[in-house]
């Protein structure tokens, strides 16, 4: 009997860096399928990467109720166990932190909103 091996990726976790955004913006235009950025993207502050490839990221985001709420962002090739780690990781990451932005609904607001305004200009 034939044994196939099955390699793993090697995925690293890493915070948001001004850097990234671009990569992010691309991932979330192709992720809603829109041409540009609006508050759902949120502030991103974590990403999953195989090597130097972005696979997903997470944001923090307004929901309706006028929360905060972790929202994750992947690639097309992130297949749904990367997605569901990736999920947990950024929640967990999210409850730790104290931060204004984690913290406070309406610094958070301000800060998306100069955050796409600076995206799409």
């Amino acid at each position: 009997m034939e044994t196939r091996v099955q390699h793993q990726k090697q995925l690293q976790y890493a915070e948001v860096y001004i850097s990234d955004m671009l990569e992010l913006k691309e991932i979330f235009l192709r992720a809603q399928n829109t041409a540009t950025v609006h508050k759902d993207f949120g502030i991103p502050f974590l990403l999953a990467k195989e090597k130097d490839n972005i696979l997903s990221f997470a944001s923090l985001v307004i929901n309706e109720q006028g929360e905060i709420e972790c929202k994750a962002y992947h690639r097309a090739e992130t297949t749904e166990p990367e997605k569901r780690i990736f999920d947990y990781k950024s929640e967990e990451y999210c409850q730790r932190n104290t931060t204004a932005n984690f913290r406070n609904p309406e610094q958070l607001k301000r800060s998306i909103e100069s955050m796409v305004s600076w995206l799409n200009f």
